[in-house]
Order: structure tokens, then sequence, then C-alpha cells
């Protein structure tokens, strides 16, 4: 086992690593003035920045919380790592060679913490993987990418590769780089079988999935052969690396423009975040196997500055299909959730953005994105589009089934424009009786008295308990 990190290395990656690029790929940080940068803290959740970097003194500190420390502290917290996998990490990123107390060099793959065996792991897996794709038994994946327009550096680029139908090829190709076969199945590349470890992925097209500093941390498989009975979709399982909750795919090459752009597009694919950025829409980003939840939400508004004084969108795309709706709806459940303003964009024809772009071109998926509607808008019009308001009866259900919709929108200015809209949408053309019906669900929703200006309305439908929230 090696020793203890010298001081003098340990000291050097503090000098050359640079705690504003480094913080920089997991946040966006922006000048506070006096050489000073601030961001959304990523160790709690705030509206407002109070997370402060001062490159000059390689420190970070959040008045919020009241986290802090150095470019070392940092990765450790962020990364959940112990202090050497942290001084590792960072030192593989600069370029330098670490050395110990007993005076041993370091064999990375014997002898380094585990985040660092398996990130050497995943890389050689990558490679190979890639190398694969070129081989005679990868024309299937090679086909598979040319029938939806990507050519061969489309591939290159995203990194894409080929997992043979082989039980170990990859488990082979690992051991014989000297990766132990505990680590290969710890990181999810290999599965325990009754002969020992074998290939979790064969005969499938594969997608590397990378953290935000660009490391590979997992892969995205897709099913190639028809006589494969497996998922279509094939992910790695949770990992001391990868942790589907929390990871989007592409926002290692998104992160940039969606700080640059204040957008970020949510897509539902792989070969949907690659037609975006091909497209020219460079935000797309997509979850790895997993609905869009509450740890992706934090990661996206760190990359956004999403704060009070800010409004960027988030964008939401979905296919056009009753499973799309369904999702896009449930989207709405997290609009809140951001202070960024969010939108759906759903293709009329069902087309997801790699369909829309094989048959229309790269401007049709921009213009996709372009015809985005606000996210509230959409939930309200679905709710109303279910009933039929040529009769009474029809207007006064849909009223019934999309004023919790608008009751749910916590701002009051917006929640009384959405009534308003309401109104005119179903016409009902009677403002103040619509105004009434949301105000007295707002006033259940959030706990106001209705009395004042949220004096009781109609009480017909004394059973709506309130529809879908932030």
């Amino acid at each position: 086992m090696a020793g203890r990190i010298r001081n003098e290395d340990i000291a050097l990656v503090r000098e050359r690593s640079s705690i504003a690029d480094v913080i920089g790929e997991y946040l966006q940080l922006r000048s506070a003035g006096g050489g000073n940068l601030k961001g959304l803290c990523p160790f709690h959740d705030e509206k407002s920045p109070s997370f402060n970097v001062t490159p000059a003194r390689g420190l970070y500190f959040c008045f919020g919380c009241e986290a802090g420390g150095d470019v070392i502290k940092f990765v450790q917290e962020i990364e959940h790592l112990s202090f050497s996998d942290a001084v590792e990490r960072l030192a593989v990123q600069a370029g330098l060679q670490l050395r110990y107390e007993d005076g041993g060099g370091r064999g990375t793959r014997q002898d380094g913490g585990q985040r660092a065996r398996l990130i050497e792991a995943h890389r050689a897996a990558a490679e190979y993987y890639t190398e694969q794709l070129s081989s005679p038994d990868g024309a299937i994946g090679r086909t598979f990418l040319s029938e939806r327009g990507f050519e061969p550096a489309d591939a290159d680029r995203f990194g894409v590769g080929f997992a043979p139908r082989e039980w170990e090829g990859l488990v082979r190709h690992l051991r014989q780089r000297g990766f132990a076969d505990r680590d290969i199945v710890a990181g999810g590349l290999a599965k325990e079988g009754r002969r020992g470890p074998m290939d979790r992925f064969r005969g499938r097209l594969m997608w590397p999935i990378r953290d935000l500093s660009g490391d590979v941390i997992g892969f995205g498989a897709r099913r190639l052969y028809e006589d494969d009975d497996g998922p279509k979709y094939l992910n790695t399982p949770e990992s001391p690396l990868f942790h589907k909750g929390s990871v989007l795919y592409g926002a290692d090459l998104a992160k940039k423009e969606i700080a640059r752009r204040r957008q970020a597009v949510v897509v539902e694919g792989y070969t949907d975040v690659m037609a975006c950025h091909l497209a020219g829409v460079p935000t797309a980003i997509a979850t790895c196997g997993t609905a869009f939840g509450d740890d992706h939400i934090k990661v996206l508004r760190r990359l956004l500055m999403d704060q009070d004084e800010f409004r960027g969108e988030v964008i939401f795309t979905f296919d056009g299909d009753a499973a799309g709706r369904k999702a896009a709806l449930r989207a709405f459940d997290d609009e809140q959730k951001f202070v960024s303003q969010t939108f759906v964009a759903i293709q009329p024809d069902g087309l997801d953005p790699c369909d829309l772009r094989i048959r229309h071109g790269d401007a049709a998926v921009r213009d996709l994105v372009a015809s985005r509607l606000p996210l509230f808008e959409f939930a309200v019009r679905s709710a109303i589009e279910q009933h039929d308001l040529d009769t009474v009866e029809g207007r006064l259900s849909a009223l019934d089934a999309a004023a919790p919709v608008v009751a749910a929108i916590k701002d009051r200015s917006r929640r009384h424009m959405y009534a308003v809209n309401l109104d005119r949408w179903l016409g009902i053309m009677d403002e103040q009786f619509v105004l009434r019906r949301v105000r007295e669900l707002a006033a259940r929703r959030h706990g106001r008295p209705q009395n004042g200006s949220n004096r009781g309305g109609n009480d017909r439908s004394g059973n709506n308990r309130g529809g879908n929230h932030g």
C-alpha cells in the first residue's frame, strides 16, 4: 500500500489547481467585484448566490451554510472523496505525478483510491468501445448511427462505441491493463457470473456518460440485435461513480453554452442530445434512465445560476404522443423549483428531435425549440382540451379541471394573469367568476384565509382538491 502523499506534492497540487476553474466545472461563477466570484452554493438550496470564491487566496466560502475551504476541500465535499482521493484526482487533471512518504512511486490501478481506479477503468472501457465500433462486428452499430443521420465524426465527437457480443471481451481487455476484477464489477462494467465476471454490456451501442469535469462515470447502452430480449436501453447501475438521479447526459458538453445562453433544453434520449447539438442547439441535455428529478434540478440551477434577478429558460422537449404529453405534465410538478422560466416544446407529429432532424433537417430542430410554450400555459390548456367547450356543462367542467392548475401557481401576479387567460380560453366571459374560483382554491392551497381579496365565490366544485404543483 502506498504511503502518505508528500506535503510538497500536496502544496504543488493546490498551486497548480485553479480554484475558479475547478469550481467552475460544477457551477456558473460571476464577478462579485474586488476579484471575487459568486454563484449558487452546491451544498445547500438557495435562490440568491451566497457562495463566494476568492481566486487570489485559493479559497471559497458560503455565507449561507458556512461551507468553505480550499480547492482540495471543495473536491472532497462535492465528490464525497477522502483527502487523498481528492488530491489524486486534482493531480491527474493537473498532469502531476505524486510521490509518497515511503519513497515508492504509485501504481494508480493497484494502490490508488477506489474512485481513481474506477475512473481509469471507465476511461479504458470507453476507449475499448470506440475501437470496437470500427471493427467488422461494429458494422451494425455504424449502420444504426448512419440511419439516424450521424456521421463517423459525430460518433467520435460524442465518444459513441460498440460492445461486441462477447461474454468477457471487456473484462479481458481491462485485466490485461492491470485492473482487478473487484473494480471492474464495482464500477458496473461487469457483473458476477458463475465462472467469474462477465461483460454487463453485450451487442449494444455505447454512449459514455461523463460528469461535469469530463470523466467517464458510466454508460448508456442501446440494444441492436433483434434476438436480444434485454431492455431497449440499459444503463450503468448505481455505483461509487454513477448516481443516475443526479447525472445529466451531455452536461459536460453543454455547460458553457447553458451559462452563456442562459438556457437549458431537456430532451429524452442520447440520440436526441446528439441531434440537438449538431443542429445548433448546444444546450441540450438528458437524464440517464430515470425521470427528471430534484437532484437534476439542483445541478441545472447551478449551471444556469438560477437566481431571483436572473430569468433564464429551461425548455422541456417531449414526444407528441400521449406518453410525451404525460411526461410534460409531470414536469409541471417541478416548474416552481426553478426561478428561471420553464417551457415545453412538443412536436405535433410526435417526432423526437433525432427523427425530426432526419426528416426535416437541422432548422426544424431549432424551430421546435423556438416554438416553446410556457409550461404553465401548456398545463392549463391540456386540462381544458379534455372537455367540450361548446356547452355550458363542458365549460364548467373545464374550469373545475383547470382552476386547480392555475391555483397551484405560487407567484400571485402570474396566477392572476393565468386566471384572466383561463376565462378567455374557456369562453365563459365572466372574469370575476373565474378569478373567485381560482382565489378560493389558491387560498386553500397556500394557507391564506378566504376573506378580503380572497372572498368566496362559486362553490360548485368543492370536491376539487388541487392539481399539479411545484
